[in-house]
């Protein structure tokens, strides 16, 4: 709204819109109902606005991508809010909102979220978020990336104790989709799931297939591929203080976590889209769920690194039409306290 009143201010005739709320985007264009009482009044505005010019456009950027243009507008909503001058770059918003020293990096921001809460008016989609069992380098604490090491016998266990939780977690009578990373310690995880939601009551025999989603692959270590943390710190200790400065570095060879993150968001806000009002067992790695999880809690980078995910660990998010989105598990083991460690 500030944005369409300041383009006519300027006498814009043509307006393109770029945001990184998918929900507005496609509710402004037509496409998505809006169905939360809170925003009715706001689009009601928008569009009126809208009709003061010859054309308005909308176009979804994705959070990677807008980070720059985010930080300083929430500098200016944080300065507006204290009475003082908006700051460049961002570091205004770091102060106020999380207490991170402006040298830090600007975080990925989330999609922008109703800043008032009202009882949900429909029901959740909800993410249930499983990493894959043990594998021999996870056991090991090397990094693990593109490399596609089978579950240990151990990890066999943890997948088919991750699967009987899942399907307690559904014990209402619900149904489940079940999504993966194409990596086999993934699917192996995830057909684990699966069988034992076909055969289970609870999931009404709707969860029989896996479906592998590309995105879902975990980060790409590059040349670290296979070693331990040590043995990164002794061979590339300036490339690893970068990465960890930043989740914009990428590692040699590799995939930086924000380029990371920005396929695997898509993918599961798609998964959310085509399974409105459902359940979806997402099985996939760390650096993805951290970004879910991330995404979800409006977390910023440091985040990511304090954030410790054991294999076959659950979290699960659910989330609304209108935006909200509530973070009800993290990492729960406590099906795994009978397999031998």
């Amino acid at each position: 709204i500030a944005g369409l009143r300041a383009a006519a201010e300027l006498g814009a005739r043509s307006v393109e819109v770029l945001m990184d709320s998918k929900l507005v985007v496609e509710q402004m264009s037509g496409r998505w109902k809006i169905k939360h009482p809170g925003l009715r009044p706001l689009a009601v505005e928008a569009a009126g606005l809208v009709r003061g010019f010859d054309s308005v456009t909308f176009r979804w950027i994705p959070r990677a991508q807008n980070s720059r243009a985010d930080a300083l507008a929430n500098a200016a909503m944080d300065a507006a809010a204290s009475g003082g001058p908006a700051a460049s770059g961002g570091a205004t918003r770091g102060k106020a909102r999380a207490g991170r020293a402006s040298s830090e990096p600007v975080p990925l921001d989330t999609e922008a979220r109703p800043r008032h809460w009202t009882p949900p008016s429909h029901e959740a989609t909800r993410l249930i978020l499983v990493r894959h069992g043990e594998t021999a380098l996870s056991a090991e604490r090397r990094f693990s990336g593109r490399g596609d090491p089978e579950l240990t016998e151990r990890g066999q266990a943890q997948a088919l104790a991750a699967a009987a939780r899942v399907a307690a977690l559904l014990d209402d009578g619900g149904d489940a989709r079940v999504a993966t990373s194409p990596l086999r310690r993934a699917r192996r995880t995830a057909e684990e799931i699966v069988a034992v939601l076909g055969a289970s009551e609870a999931a009404g025999g709707a969860a029989r297939e896996v479906v592998v989603e590309p995105a879902l692959v975990e980060c790409d270590f590059g040349d670290w591929e296979g070693h331990s943390f040590g043995e990164v710190r002794d061979r590339w200790p300036d490339e690893l203080d970068a990465w960890l400065a930043s989740t914009a570095v990428t590692p040699p060879s590799g995939e930086s976590i924000d380029a990371a993150a920005a396929r695997v968001l898509p993918a599961v806000a798609a998964l959310r889209e085509a399974y409105q009002g459902k359940t979806v067992v997402v099985v996939g790695h760390v650096t993805g769920i951290k970004a879910v999880l991330r995404d979800a809690l409006d977390a910023g980078p440091r985040f990511l690194h304090q954030l410790h995910l054991d294999p076959a660990g659950i979290s699960i998010v659910d989330s609304w039409p209108d935006g909200g989105v509530s973070v009800r598990l993290v990492n729960d083991t406590s099906h795994l306290g009978g397999v031998a460690t």
